[in-house]
C-alpha cells in the first residue's frame, strides 16, 4: 500500500510526544495538538513533561534524511499523512463514567482529512468496541468513505509509564491490531520498525482494546488488596511493609505496596471496562470493589492522620499540615487524577491549614487543576507544622530534613513507607 508512510500523531501529551519522536527517527511525522501553549513549548525544543529530553526533541525537529517531526495546531497540516495515530486522553467524569469527547473530536478532525487507503490507529484507552462502534462511524460520516473499502483502522494500546526512563516507548513490547488481516500485518510492521522490544499482533481490534483495560484493572485490584491489608494490619499494630517483605520471599508472591492510586491509567481504565460490562447487563463486582477501596484511600489517610494528632494532643483546629508531594507518582511531574487532593480535602474539613510542597510539579498546572498554591522551595515552608504527611516518594525527599519544620507535639505520617521508620508515627 505505501512504502514509507507520512504519520500524523493527534495529541502530544505523555503518550503522543514520545511516540512521535520515536517515529520521527525514521519517518516524516506531523504532530497535532489543540493546545497552543503546548505546541509553542515543543517548537522551542522543550518538553515540560520531561518524557523527552531537549536534545532528543530538537534533533527530530531539525530533521534528517531519515525522518523529521513537525508540530502544529493546524489540522490542515495533516493532509499529507497516510497513517493517523490517535493518542488523546480518555478520562472519566465525576460520576466515574468514560468521557469519549476528545476521541470523538479527534475522529471528526481526521475524518475531514481522510483519503483513500489511509489508516487510522487508536492508542487511547477505551472499552472493547469503541474503535469500530464509535470512532469508525464518525470517520465514515466525515469522510464520506466506506470502512475497510476506502480506509482502514487499527488499535495499539499505549503503555507509557510516566517518569520511567527504563521502560520507554521503544522498550515496551507493543500490542497491535488491524481491521483486516492485511492491514493488521501492515500496522504491526510499522510499529515493529521503531519498537525495539518487539510487537504482539492481536487477532482483532476488540482483543487489543480489552487487553489494555485489563492490564491496569489487574494492577488496580492487586493494589486494592494490599490497601485493605494495610487497614487490617494497622488495626493489629503490624507493620504492613514488613509483612510484604516476608511474604515476598516465596517465589510466586507478587509484591504490591499500599498507597494512593491515581494517574491516567490505573485509576481510570477499570471504569471503562465496568461501563461496558454494565451496558451488557453484568455488574462487575471485583473490579468495582477494587475501585471503591482505592478511591477511598485518600479519606482514610486523612482520618488516620487526624486520629494520631488527637492521640498526641496536637493542635487540630487552625493547625498547619504539610503534604509532601502532589503528583500522582514519584519522580514525575504528572498531576493527572492525583489522589493527594482527596487527602487535602478531607483534612480541610477539620479547619486545618494545608501547605503542599512538591519540587517536581508545575505550580501553574497545580493551581489550574486543584486551585492550590504550591510551594516549590523548602524556603517557603513553615517551622511549626502540627503534621507532615509524605504522599509521594520523590528522590528529593530522601534527605529532606522535615524535622526542623515540626511543631511540638506533631505527627509524621508516611503513605509510601519511604521514610526511616524511627522518624514516623504512622504509615500504610
Amino acid at each position: 500500500m505505501r512504502e514509507k508512510p507520512t504519520i500524523a500523531i493527534i495529541g502530544l501529551g505523555y503518550v503522543g510526544l514520545p511516540l512521535a519522536v520515536a517515529f520521527a527517527e525514521k519517518y516524516k511525522v506531523i504532530g497535532f495538538d489543540i493546545n497552543e501553549a503546548r505546541i509553542a513549548e515543543l517548537n522551542q525544543g522543550t518538553d515540560h513533561t520531561l518524557e523527552i529530553s531537549d536534545e532528543e526533541l530538537q534533533k527530530v525537529l531539525q530533521g534528517s534524511e531519515a525522518g523529521s517531526l513537525t508540530v502544529t495546531t493546524d489540522a490542515a497540516a495533516m493532509e499529507t499523512a497516510t497513517v493517523y495515530i490517535v493518542t488523546v486522553p480518555t478520562p472519566t467524569n465525576k460520576y466515574n463514567q468514560p468521557v469519549l469527547t476528545p476521541l470523538v473530536k479527534a475522529s471528526e478532525t481526521i475524518g475531514k482529512q481522510l483519503k483513500k487507503e489511509d489508516i487510522v490507529i487508536y492508542e487511547s484507552t477505551v472499552y472493547p468496541g469503541v474503535t469500530e462502534e464509535i470512532c469508525v462511524p464518525i470517520l465514515e460520516e466525515q469522510s464520506g468513505m466506506t470502512f475497510n473499502t476506502d480506509f482502514y483502522a487499527g488499535y495499539s494500546p499505549e503503555r507509557i509509564n510516566p517518569g520511567d526512563k527504563t521502560h520507554t516507548v521503544t522498550q515496551i513490547l507493543k500490542v497491535t491490531s488491524g481491521s483486516t488481516p492485511e492491514i493488521a500485518k501492515e500496522i504491526d510492521a510499522l510499529y515493529a520498525s521503531v519498537i525495539t522490544a518487539g510487537t504482539h499482533l492481536a487477532p482483532s481490534i476488540k482483543v487489543a482494546e480489552a487487553a489494555k483495560v485489563i492490564e491496569n484493572s489487574q494492577r488496580d485490584i492487586n493494589i486494592a488488596f494490599v490497601n485493605e491489608l494495610s487497614k487490617i494490619f494497622r488495626l493489629l499494630n503490624i507493620d504492613t511493609h514488613a509483612v510484604l517483605e516476608a511474604a515476598a520471599t516465596k517465589w510466586n508472591f507478587i509484591k504490591f505496596t499500599p498507597g494512593l492510586v491515581g494517574g491516567h491509567c490505573i485509576g481510570v481504565d477499570p471504569y471503562y471496562l465496568a461501563q461496558k460490562a454494565q451496558e451488557e447487563g453484568y455488574n462487575p463486582e471485583i473490579i468495582l470493589a477494587g475501585r471503591r477501596m482505592n478511591d477511598g484511600m485518600g479519606n482514610y489517610v486523612a482520618q488516620e492522620v487526624i486520629k494520631l494528632m488527637i492521640q498526641k494532643e496536637c493542635k487540630v483546629k487552625n493547625g498547619h499540615v504539610l503534604l509532601m508531594g502532589i503528583t500522582f507518582k514519584e519522580n514525575c511531574p504528572d498531576i493527572r487524577n492525583s489522589k493527594v487532593i482527596d487527602v487535602i480535602e478531607e483534612l480541610r474539613k477539620y479547619n486545618l491549614h494545608i501547605d503542599v510542597y512538591d519540587p517536581w510539579a508545575n505550580a501553574t498546572e497545580v493551581y489550574n487543576e486543584f486551585g492550590l498554591h504550591l510551594l516549590t522551595s523548602t524556603e517557603q515552608l513553615k517551622e511549626n507544622y502540627e503534621a507532615v504527611v509524605l504522599t509521594v516518594g520523590h528522590n528529593q525527599f530522601t534527605d529532606f530534613a522535615f524535622e526542623k519544620h515540626l511543631a511540638s507535639p506533631s505527627v509524621v505520617f508516611d503513605v509510601k513507607g519511604f521514610l526511616p521508620k524511627e522518624k514516623v508515627d504512622g504509615c500504610l
